[in-house]
């Protein structure tokens, strides 16, 4: 199993650093390959323009999925983007280690897909969800949070986590195909002892090595949406 790992998170010695080197050294101790993008470290720009790209497709206005498109076709994206693309047709295993920021993704690793995702590239053509071009390859998100799973629950002030995810599960990682994990959470792991943040590193580290035999979030088909209105079909 070869396994690509993008870190979002500033503190090396926080949390998801732990998780992130536990998975890492787990993984290889059994035999799997290991890639990880740790995007603070690399100094990881998140600013997606013209810097995305070698060439130019229309020098006078920009539209991004146009470059995306036209850098495919030209071989023209820039060297750390072309670089994290090599990562992604590597693995059979993504995974985002990141804390949960406002309900979402880091800034940084927000970044990282608006810049790597490209048009063409990773999806277009009718290249999504189930036909998207991950198809075969399998994701998953591992996060911490700076609350307890009592807020995040179904009727929790804040709002059920998965539906905070939702956007990220299906809207990013199905959405170009890949088959997504359910995500690990470390729930509050500055608020709680070192005695469960252990038990929290231990949990992951079963998780991770369970991904070949773990069943995926469950999406309904293209096949069960109209191609035309792209609404489910109805019965008749």
């Amino acid at each position: 199993m070869r396994v690509f790992i993008v870190h979002a998170h500033h503190e090396p010695k926080s949390f998801n650093g732990a998780l992130t080197e536990a998975a890492r050294d787990a993984l290889l101790a059994n035999g799997h390959e290991v890639r990880i993008s740790d995007l603070y470290a690399m100094d990881f720009d998140p600013i997606s323009d013209r810097r995305n790209f070698k060439g130019v497709g229309d020098a006078d206005y920009l539209k991004q999925q146009a470059e995306e498109s036209f850098a495919t076709q030209e071989g023209g994206f820039a060297d750390d983007i072309e670089a994290e693309l090599e990562k992604l047709d590597w693995c059979d295993v993504l995974i985002f280690q990141f804390p949960l920021w406002w309900f979402g993704l880091p800034a940084i690793l927000k970044g990282w897909v608006d810049r790597i995702f490209a048009m063409d590239r990773i999806y277009g053509g009718g290249y999504w969800f189930d036909e998207g071009y991950f198809k075969g390859k399998r994701a998953m998100l591992s996060l911490t949070t700076g609350g307890g799973p009592g807020p995040f629950s179904e009727g929790g002030i804040t709002g059920d986590i998965h539906t905070h995810l939702n956007s990220i599960n299906y809207g990013i990682f199905r959405f170009v195909g890949f088959d997504v994990l359910p995500p690990f959470i470390a729930w509050a792991p500055a608020r709680i002892g070192e005695a469960r943040r252990k038990d929290n590193i231990e949990q992951y580290v079963e998780r991770v090595l369970a991904i070949p035999e773990t069943e995926p979030i469950a999406y309904l088909p293209l096949s069960d949406y109209d191609p035309k209105t792209l609404r489910l079909k109805t019965d008749e």
